[in-house]
């Protein structure tokens, strides 16, 4: 699929409108009393800011004229007291709003972090891993300041720009519109490139998530790289995209600096006319100096607001290409989920139906078609066949991580698509082909299929499938420390600490998806007379693609043709001299 490559740009399915803004008034609301105190905070040094032109106008036409030293101290120690008082409002509020901003991260992270659990298998074989997890890091942080401080700011800016327009025509009213005569200008830069800066903001969250998939990418296959020795390849790869990120970004800044170089010109030239029109233009009567240097204090206090909102609005805008990603991801359906009416699926027996099945990853390529077979409680069925026939997707049917097309798919009688999934899955032990190993100790990852599991269970079930040995040669045994993914342990290690984490949950029902596929003959004898023991009175699925670890089991299934060609036991099969006997002769002649 097109999503699924890191060097293909995203499209969004939806167009953004001013209801995904509104959608992130939910977690700012949750902080609106800190928010409201903050912004009062603001208001309340803005307010006091602003008298200072005042003070400064009065000293000049009056207490200097006068030669009022004592008056002039007296204004002086009130102009510092105004500074110091602002400024430590303005501390005490810049402290409120980072913890304000780290909490909306928290919350919007945290929503979509949950989100991605409940999704399905079907949404993570569509995108590259990369491409997901900028979503729930980068572009989070990087709407948390717009979302907190940018909101305060931009209602703070509004009222800063009513404050100083009031204390400008209190002054004075002609250069006031002389102050005012700049906007229009402004405004129309603005219209004209507010459509571009979106579009430009899109493309670097486009070119950002493609290079930071093909980072992860690379990083998790980076023994495969360095075995091809694709190092000076892969270098080249990322240098296109980088570059392509580093062009787009220069591009979008020519757009985002197009504002404050037009606010710190018309500020320039609007001061230059205040004086023009002050001193030349109008009469010594109308605009005495302390006026005039009022005036171009209160014009660079105006445009100042201007320029801090067009920089909220150049944030704005780039936040609004990652919000369209961050809700585009909780808008993921969560299509393998609960049904409104699920009921809890009662503790089970094991037995598994599959009625007229049809399934396909993607619509009109069916992968299964009018599957149907019936397994008894207790009974093991072997699911063997040619590499891309459907055994893997046969089992994850049963546990439900996909949608079946059509059929249905019974377990005790209970249809799977009506009952909760976590009573479903819970009773179920499922080992698939990647043996995944968390970062923690050997028992935490053993524990990690029954939280409540004593050590002594723990113990048992390494012991069962033959870990108890390698672990124990370890210095710290089972509090050895292990990386993301087990790197310290070989394949076969990490297979049977997979396996051993599995039974420990004792399930009913035992899936086996190439379970001893990295160890050894000699491991996997130990293992299977454990095996034998364990799958007593238990459902279990196993594929494997080495016959001789599947021969004994109750029932063998030869998947092929998008349903089961061949199906009994290991006798049966062998007499009926069909597929699985060309299968199983091939490789005792490859043996």
């Amino acid at each position: 699929m097109a999503r699924n490559k890191f060097d293909i740009d995203e499209t969004l399915d939806t167009p953004f409108n001013i209801k995904h803004f509104r959608r992130a008034l939910v977690y700012i609301k949750k902080q609106k009393k800190p928010m409201i105190v903050a912004f009062a905070l603001s208001a309340l040094s803005a307010g006091i800011a602003l008298s200072a032109p005042l003070i400064m106008q009065h000293v000049v036409d009056v207490t200097i004229p006068n030669k009022d030293k004592m008056p002039l101290l007296g204004w002086s120690l009130l102009m510092l007291a105004t500074i110091v008082v602002s400024v430590i409002l303005a501390t005490i509020r810049s402290r409120m709003m980072t913890r304000v901003g780290q909490d909306i991260i928290f919350d919007i992270r945290m929503d979509l972090f949950k989100h991605l659990q409940q999704l399905p298998f079907q949404y993570y074989d569509d995108r590259p891993q990369g491409k997901i997890l900028i979503r729930v890091v980068n572009y989070v942080n990087s709407i948390s300041d717009v979302l907190s401080n940018g909101i305060i700011n931009f209602i703070l800016e509004i009222l800063n720009l009513l404050f100083i327009a009031i204390f400008m025509f209190a002054v004075d009213a002609k250069l006031s519109l002389v102050i005012l005569a700049g906007l229009p200008v402004f405004l129309c830069v603005i219209l004209m490139i507010k459509t571009r800066q979106r579009r430009a903001w899109q493309a670097v969250s486009n070119k950002s998530s493609n290079m930071n998939a093909y980072t992860q990418e690379s990083i998790s296959g980076i023994r495969v790289t360095q075995i091809f020795t694709r190092e000076k390849y892969n270098e080249g790869t990322f240098t296109r995209l980088a570059n392509s990120y580093r062009e787009t970004w220069m591009r979008t800044m020519y757009l985002n600096f197009l504002i404050p170089f037009t606010v710190d010109n018309l500020s320039t030239i609007v001061t230059t006319s205040i004086y023009f029109v002050g001193l030349l233009a109008l009469s010594p009567g109308e605009a005495t100096f302390g006026v005039i240097l009022a005036m171009s204090s209160y014009a660079a206090r105006f445009w100042q607001p201007i320029l801090n909102i067009s920089n909220l609005y150049n944030s704005f805008v780039n936040a609004v290409a990652y919000l369209e990603r961050i809700f585009e991801t909780l808008d993921e359906p969560v299509t393998v989920g609960d049904a409104p009416d699920a009921k809890e699926l009662p503790p089970i027996q094991g037995r598994v139906t599959f009625d007229d099945v049809t399934f396909a990853y993607e619509p009109g390529r069916n992968i299964l078609e009018h599957l149907s077979f019936d397994i008894r409680p207790g009974e093991s069925v072997a699911l063997v066949g040619p590499t891309g026939a459907g055994k893997t997707t046969v089992v994850n049917l049963i546990s439900r991580f996909y949608n079946i097309t059509g059929g249905k798919l019974l377990i005790d009688g209970h249809d799977i698509a009506d009952v909760k999934l976590k009573s479903l899955r819970s009773q179920m032990g499922i080992m698939l082909q990647d043996s995944f190993i968390f970062s923690g100790t050997i028992m935490d990852n053993i524990r990690y299929g029954k939280l409540d599991a004593t050590e002594e269970e723990i113990v048992a079930a390494a012991k069962t499938v033959c870990a108890d040995d390698f672990i124990r040669e370890f210095e710290k045994g089972y509090m050895t420390e292990v990386n993301e993914r087990g790197s310290k342990l070989s394949q076969g290690q990490r297979q049977l600490i997979s396996f051993a984490r599995t039974l420990l949950a004792d399930p009913r029902i035992l899936i086996l998806d190439e379970a001893t596929s990295s160890i050894d003959a000699q491991t996997e004898r130990l293992l299977q007379r454990g095996l034998n023991e364990l799958l007593k009175g238990r459902t279990s699925f196993i594929i494997a693609h080495r016959l001789s670890t599947v021969k004994n089991c109750d029932r063998i299934m030869y998947v092929a043709d998008k349903s089961i060609a061949e199906s009994g036991s290991h006798d049966e099969l062998m007499a009926k001299r069909g597929r699985y006997y060309k299968l199983h002769s091939a490789q005792k002649m490859e043996a």
